[in-house]
C-alpha cells in the first residue's frame, strides 16, 4: 500500500507548514491563550485564504476534500505548531453536521464558513453524560409551529465566538435512548441562550451553555426530528481522526524540541545526547511515534467503512497511552525549563495529555474496541 501523500495533499502540507512556521509561534499563542476571543481573527482569515478550511469539507459541500486523509493533512501541522484555533469545532464538529443533514439554507451557512466569515460550535455534551453520546437530557417541545429548548450543555468549545451553535435535544424517549436525538441550528443571539465562558489549559476557549425556553421557529430542526445519533456518531469518529492528528503533530515537536535539547544541553562537558541511555529514551519515543502515526492512518482510511467505529476506538485507545508516554518523557528529559509557560514544550505537552480526555479516554476507547471486537 503506498502512504506517500498525494500531489495535492503534499502541496497543502508545505503550504500550510511554511504559513505558521512564519506566523505563529509561542508569543503569539500566550497572547491568545488571555485573548477573549481565543482565536486570532488574523491567523483565521489566512486560513480561509489559503484553503485550508475549504480542505475539510467535500465538493458537495462546497470544498475540495474532506477525506479522512484531508483531516490528517490540516491537523497534523496544526498540532506540530500548537495552533489554538477552533478549526475541529466550527468545520469537523459542526460543520459536518450541518453538511449531513442541513437542507440548502441550512447548508449555505458552510459556504461562510469556508469563507472565514462563520464560526459554528457543537453543543451536546451534557454534564452527566461522561462519553456517552446518546445521553441527552435537553428537552425540545414543539407548540404551533415553534420549537422551544431547555437544557444545559458543558465545555462547549468555541460557544462565545460562534455565529450559530448547534444543539442536541430530546424529542421522544428516555435520557440515554437512541432515538429521540434532534438537533437544532440556534443563532448565538437567541433570547434565552446563556452562555459562561472561560479559558481552556492547552488554549481557546468553552462554555457553559444554558438554555431557557429558547423558542424558535421548526425550521431550525437539522435533518429529521428523533434521528440525529448517527450522524452526531459520524461527526464525532471525524474529529477524533482529526484530533489524533493534531496530537501526532504535537508529538513529532515534542520529541524534535527533546532531541534539540540533548544536543545542546551539556553535562560533564558532553552534550547530553551522547549519553547512551537517553538515546535509548529518545529512541523509544520515536519508534512509538511512528506507532501512532499508522493508527490515525489506519483510522482516517476506515472513515467511511463498516469497521469505522472499531479502528477509531483502537486508535484512540493507542493514541491517549502513546500520548502521555511521549509527554512525560520530553519533561523529564529537559527538566524544569519544559514546565515554565514562556517554552514551547510546556504548550505541546499540555496539548497532547488533555488530548486523551476528549471525545473518550483510553480506557473508555479500549472498553469500547473490546466490545466492539467480540460483537
Amino acid at each position: 500500500m503506498n502512504f506517500d501523500l498525494s500531489d495535492t495533499r503534499q502541496m497543502l502540507s508545505d503550504t500550510l507548514r511554511r504559513f505558521l512556521a512564519d506566523k505563529y509561534d509561542t508569543g503569539l499563542r500566550n497572547a491568545l491563550v488571555e485573548d477573549p476571543r481565543g482565536y486570532s481573527e488574523e491567523i483565521w482569515a489566512s486560513f480561509a485564504e489559503l484553503g485550508v478550511i475549504g480542505a475539510l469539507f467535500s465538493e458537495d459541500a462546497g470544498g475540495f476534500g474532506g477525506e479522512g486523509g484531508d483531516l490528517a493533512v490540516v491537523f497534523e501541522e496544526l498540532g506540530r505548531a500548537g495552533v489554538v484555533e477552533p478549526l475541529l469545532d466550527t468545520a469537523v464538529l459542526a460543520g459536518s453536521l450541518i453538511a449531513d443533514l442541513g437542507n440548502d439554507s441550512q447548508r449555505a451557512l458552510i459556504e461562510e464558513v469556508i469563507a472565514g466569515s462563520a464560526h459554528l460550535a457543537l453543543a451536546h455534551g451534557e454534564p452527566e453524560a461522561r462519553y456517552d453520546l446518546s445521553c441527552v437530557t435537553t428537552t425540545a417541545t414543539t407548540d404551533g409551529g415553534q420549537i422551544r429548548l431547555n437544557g444545559r450543555k458543558g465545555v462547549v468549545m468555541n460557544a462565545e465566538a460562534a455565529d450559530y451553535l448547534i444543539v442536541s435535544a430530546r424529542e421522544a424517549g428516555g435520557s440515554y435512548d437512541a432515538e429521540g436525538i434532534s438537533l437544532f441550528v440556534v443563532p448565538a443571539e437567541a433570547p434565552g441562550l446563556h452562555l459562561m465562558g472561560y479559558g481552556l489549559a492547552a488554549g481557546g476557549r468553552a462554555a457553559e451553555v444554558t438554555l431557557e425556553n429558547v423558542t424558535l421557529p421548526e425550521t431550525v430542526r437539522l435533518g429529521a426530528s428523533g434521528a440525529a445519533l448517527p450522524a452526531l456518531e459520524a461527526a464525532q469518529a471525524r474529529a477524533i481522526v482529526a484530533q489524533m492528528a493534531e496530537t501526532l503533530g504535537a508529538m513529532h515537536t515534542a520529541c524534535e524540541m527533546t532531541q534539540d535539547y540533548l544536543m545542546t544541553r551539556k553535562q560533564f562537558g558532553k552534550p547530553l545526547g551522547t549519553f547512551q541511555a537517553l538515546q535509548h529514551r529518545v529512541a523509544e519515543m520515536l519508534i512509538e511515534m511512528e506507532q501512532a502515526r499508522s493508527a490515525v492512518i489506519n483510522a482516517a482510511g476506515h472513515l467511511t467503512s463498516d469497521d469505522r467505529d472499531k479502528q477509531i476506538s483502537a486508535a484512540k485507545a493507542l493514541m491517549g497511552q502513546v500520548g502521555r508516554r511521549i509527554a512525560e518523557e520530553s519533561i523529564q528529559m529537559h527538566g524544569g525549563i519544559a514546565m515554565t509557560q514562556e517554552y514551547e514544550l510546556a504548550h505541546i505537552a499540555k496539548r497532547i495529555v488533555l488530548a486523551d480526555h476528549r471525545f473518550g479516554d483510553a480506557d473508555t476507547h479500549l472498553e469500547r474496541f473490546i466490545q466492539l471486537a467480540v460483537a
